[in-house]
């Protein structure tokens, strides 16, 4: 199934990914439109995010892709819950772990999606996995200053993204040109 998403022009994911349809302009970050949520409403974030990493994963290429990619998320994670859903393995299938900042280190993690925590310990994390073949996303960094190779952003009513240029170099990974120039539109 990934690999069917990977296939499918970049435009039609996101304008499947955005209400109305309305594709962002070209060499715009990617947007997914969401609403604010009311007191009773899940976290309006936790499906755009689940798409997001779906669009990131096929368009990386790990030198010896496994069958099934293992996304780790490194808890607490505020907009993670779409990526920890029932369907999201069979629907993507990448398969998700919950782990600690403590134990993400010795788990074989293609993905690390890391959470909310401080940036010295996002810098540990990333530090850790910079010699892997792993893609790092960082959920509270908007800066980048965690060295993760993705660092999303968060609007009242989008979601994008910034590629951190020097993390995804030095990376065992490689990430396809196309979303390369959309986190350049978002950092610019």
């Amino acid at each position: 199934m990934l690999r069917a998403i990977a296939g499918i022009a970049l435009s039609l994911i996101l304008v499947g990914a955005v209400p109305g349809g309305v594709a962002p302009a070209v060499g715009a970050a990617p947007r997914t439109e969401v609403g604010l949520p009311l007191a009773n409403e899940a976290n309006p974030y936790e499906r755009p995010v689940a798409r997001m990493m779906t669009l990131l994963a096929g368009f990386t290429h790990w030198p010896d892709r496994p069958e099934s990619l293992r996304l780790c998320v490194v808890q607490p994670a505020d907009h993670a819950g779409g990526l920890t859903a029932s369907g999201f393995a069979r629907e993507t299938g990448i398969r998700t772990t919950l782990v600690t900042a403590r134990t993400v280190a010795e788990e074989n993690c293609q993905i690390v999606y890391v959470g909310r925590m401080s940036i010295a310990e996002q810098r540990a994390i990333t530090d850790a996995f910079r010699d892997r073949p792993t893609l790092t996303v960082a959920e509270n960094d908007p800066a980048c200053r965690s060295r993760a190779m993705v660092c999303l952003l968060f609007g009242t009513d989008s979601l994008s993204f910034r590629l951190n240029i020097d993390a995804v170099s030095r990376s065992r990974v490689r990430i396809d040109p196309r979303v390369l120039r959309m986190g350049m539109g978002a950092s610019q």
